[in-house]
């Protein structure tokens, strides 16, 4: 656990030092600020004290951004040969991945901190459901660990950042939007299975404020997934050498 969390810190202050940290939050606030606050249909259009527009907009911005933030944490590592110099530290592939995904999952979590006070402003014009709120919030994390160990997984695939980006981007889609699409467009076992599988539908129940463990269950899923899928992808490295 040690060794996670100095992989963790290490990671993050490198997000720092290199302005990707301060890029990525700017971004973030900037759109979700811009799209919840002045365009379209923004919290002063619903008539009631809703942060709704904000977690549909933080939906869509957080699966753009994390493939971005993603990309370069295992590519990176393999293209230099960083990734045999840790190993020569008595760390394991699995501490390396966890490490890694818990330094993004923490900036990110910095970034929805940032965003309280959208909560605290939208809380002054009227009653607000603290209830969904929390859910929101909840969901937006679970959604972006969920991203993330996909984005460690295409990560670790390949050498090139680019190609992890578009992998990460490619598989997320389905997760996002296409297994939404296919589920109500199917019927019987194949659609609910679909239906299941999409991102959209967890989310959308928590947002609401109702936290089931069916839910927790499917993110929790996803995420141990993406990560047993990036420590075997590194540990391959291992069987051809």
């Amino acid at each position: 656990m040690n060794k996670i969390w100095i992989i963790a810190r290490r990671e993050l202050a490198s997000f720092f030092d290199s302005l990707i940290a301060y890029v990525i939050i700017i971004m973030f606030l900037g759109f979700t600020g811009f799209f919840t606050w002045l365009t379209g249909n923004n919290v002063f259009l619903m008539g009631q004290a809703s942060l709704q527009v904000f977690f549909q907009i933080g939906f869509w911005t957080l699966f753009f951004f994390i493939p971005a933030l993603t990309m370069k944490m295992l590519a990176e590592e393999t293209r230099s040969g960083t990734i045999e110099l840790l190993s020569t530290k008595a760390i394991s592939d699995w501490e390396i991945v966890v490490g890694k995904f818990v330094a993004c999952l923490l900036l990110v979590i910095i970034a929805l901190t940032c965003t309280i006070p959208y909560y605290a402003t939208v809380s002054q014009l009227g009653s607000i459901d603290h209830g969904a709120v929390v859910g929101g919030y909840l969901g937006l994390v679970l959604l972006s660990a969920g991203y993330i160990s996909i984005g460690l997984f295409a990560s670790s695939i390949t050498n090139n950042q680019i190609v992890a980006f578009l992998i990460a981007l490619l598989i997320g889609v389905f997760f996002h939007l296409l297994f939404d699409i296919m589920g109500f467009s199917l019927r019987g076992a194949a659609g609910q299975v679909l239906n299941y599988l999409s991102m959209r539908t967890h989310f959308d129940s928590l947002s609401r404020g109702v936290i089931d463990s069916r839910d927790l269950i499917y993110f929790f899923s996803v995420i141990s997934i993406g990560l047993t899928f990036a420590q075997a992808m590194l540990s391959r490295r291992n069987w051809q050498s």
